[in-house]
């Protein structure tokens, strides 16, 4: 192993990943008769998305015609691309584990009706239960151990390598099947090296020739806060909006679909929580998300009664629903032995070409977790030789330096800096045109051999330059598939193509590092006509 030899560890079936998707494989994984170790870059308990607030859940009851309802109308609202029997299965698996957490021990508040409210949940007290259930489960926690590579053979995956941040050394975990639940790619600055979501999973899967799907459809941003990164935005649903003189903009109810971002491309947005007019209202906005407070009370301001500046966070793949392409109903991917689930994940066969936010990203990964575990763990012990006998390679190429022509070492602030320059302005990103987004590819396909530099010699060092290989690859890969879907459907836009064009009625599966090809791939069940796939190169720039 690179670095500071530390231990090796075997198992079944290695879970990477701590939120809500990696504890549900864990511990279906486990609960399938599989030793199953979980390695998180954080802490199991507080890792992912859902941990600090709370989250909404795709929870219909088992009833005919209301879920009949459902998967109509997430068909329509995704652009057609995502498929009706996953989607059915999304909600039952979804059901199933509810009840399962409330059994556990979760306390389900009351509706106005007197019945338990299943459809929401606390983040900080559902992960906290997460983490004593995975444990009952017999999984080995390896909290503080971010992998950085997968281990691979002819026959498929067989583990992962990487390096625990309590005393620098380097870890390795041989499993028959691997699970990757990492999260998707948020291109955040703040907390870079620490349990920040950079796409490293992903990256992982491309190297052993994994595609991505979906990678369009990455539009979404969050707005909060211009001093905070909390990006909870549902409590703006109670503010009145102003611009910088003071005129109201908006005064509570619905909003158009872009409004925030027309408005903030006009100059600075305000906003105060003025629908939130009695004790009572506040108290109850305070304990439902407290979180989301913490940056204003840190900076003395009072949102019921004062005015703050809001700002727009690019969310990535995080609310996107690009990411790993599965293959089977039980998350696989093409890669023996591999796996997928959560953000990690495309979800264009439950969400299509809209965000998997908020409920059905939560029910995404309650399912593809309760999936992939089950599948990884039949898979892992159908095995006849134990991944310790395999002859077993690192596959990791990018931002780890394993050749020796790396002479100069990573520039991993200059290489953050320069894709989130690229990613983050609405003029780019959420304002989508061709002549822009072609500009900006080129500079990030300049940015690519930066990140196959020498990396530097601490357990940050590492990590850093292994996400920051990430994050390059992630906007190559979503600006490439945006360049290609010459439309607008779902959350994909094209100044140039203002309409759904039911020629593109089909997915677009990207592969490829150093050199990105792409194909098409019929939906399930689509009656359009039929699209022939096609491959085509896009030349490397440097």
């Amino acid at each position: 192993m690179s670095g500071r030899e530390g231990e090796t560890l075997t198992a079944d079936v290695l879970v990477i990943g701590g939120g809500p998707a990696g504890a549900w494989a864990a511990w279906s994984a486990a609960s399938h008769g599989a030793k199953t170790i979980l390695a998180d870059k954080g802490y199991l308990g507080t890792s992912g998305a859902t941990a600090p607030g709370g989250t909404n859940f795709l929870y219909v009851e088992p009833d005919e015609r209301k879920r009949e309802q459902a998967v109509e109308e997430r068909l329509a609202s995704g652009g057609f691309l995502s498929e009706g029997p996953w989607i059915y299965r999304l909600m039952e698996q979804a059901y199933i584990n509810i009840q399962l957490v409330e059994k556990w021990g979760y306390r389900f508040p009351l509706d106005d009706n007197g019945n338990l409210y299943k459809a929401h949940m606390q983040g900080p007290e559902y992960m906290e239960l997460m983490r004593r259930v995975v444990r009952r489960a017999g999984v080995r926690i390896l909290d503080q151990h971010p992998a950085l590579e997968l281990l691979a053979d002819e026959h498929g995956v067989g583990g992962a390598r990487g390096v625990n941040r309590l005393n620098g050394r380097s870890w390795e975990v041989r499993a028959n099947a691997v699970i990757i639940a990492t999260g998707g790619c948020a291109f955040l600055s703040k907390g870079l090296g620490c349990n920040v979501q950079t796409g490293d999973g992903q990256l992982m899967a491309a190297e052993l020739g994994v595609e991505m799907s979906g990678m369009e459809f990455s539009r979404q941003y969050a707005t909060t806060a211009a001093f905070g990164t909390i990006t909870r935005n549902r409590l703006l649903g109670f503010a009145s909006f102003y611009d910088e003189e003071g005129r109201i903009i908006h005064e509570g109810g619905p909003r158009g679909d872009h409004f925030f971002a027309v408005q903030l491309d006009k100059g600075p947005v305000y906003a105060m929580l003025t629908q939130a007019d009695t004790q009572e209202k506040r108290d109850i906005l305070r304990a439902s998300t407290p979180l989301w407070f913490v940056p204003f009370d840190r900076a003395g301001i009072d949102p019921f009664t004062q005015k703050f500046p809001i700002a727009m966070r690019y969310e990535g793949t995080i609310r996107g629903t690009g990411g790993i392409r599965i293959t089977g109903e039980d998350c696989s991917t093409t890669v023996q032995g591999l796996y997928a689930a959560g953000d990690a994940a495309s979800r264009e066969k439950t969400a299509g070409a809209r965000s998997g936010g908020g409920a059905y990203n939560a029910s995404w990964a309650i399912a593809s977790g309760t999936w992939s575990g089950q599948g990884a763990a039949e898979y892992a012990l159908e095995q006849a030789k134990e991944a310790r006998q395999r002859n077993l390679q690192a596959a990791g190429r990018h931002g780890l330096a394993h050749t020796a022509s790396a002479t100069v070492e990573i520039p991993v602030r200059e290489v953050i800096e320069r894709v989130q320059r690229e990613m983050f302005p609405l003029r780019i990103n959420y304002f989508r045109s061709e002549p822009v987004l072609k500009a900006s590819l080129e500079r990030l396909n300049l940015l690519w051999p930066l990140v196959q530099g020498e990396v530097g010699p601490t357990a940050t060092n590492r990590v850093q330059s292994r996400e920051a290989a990430a994050l390059v690859a992630n906007a190559r890969w979503m600006y490439t598939a945006a360049l290609l879907r010459k439309e607008t459907r779902g959350m994909h836009t094209m100044q140039e193509y203002p309409e759904l064009d039911d020629r593109l009625n089909h997915r677009l599966l990207l592969s490829g590092t150093d050199t990105i090809t792409f194909r098409a791939e019929q939906v399930p069940g689509h009656q359009g006509r039929h699209i022939p796939p096609v491959i085509v190169k896009e030349r490397q720039s440097v």
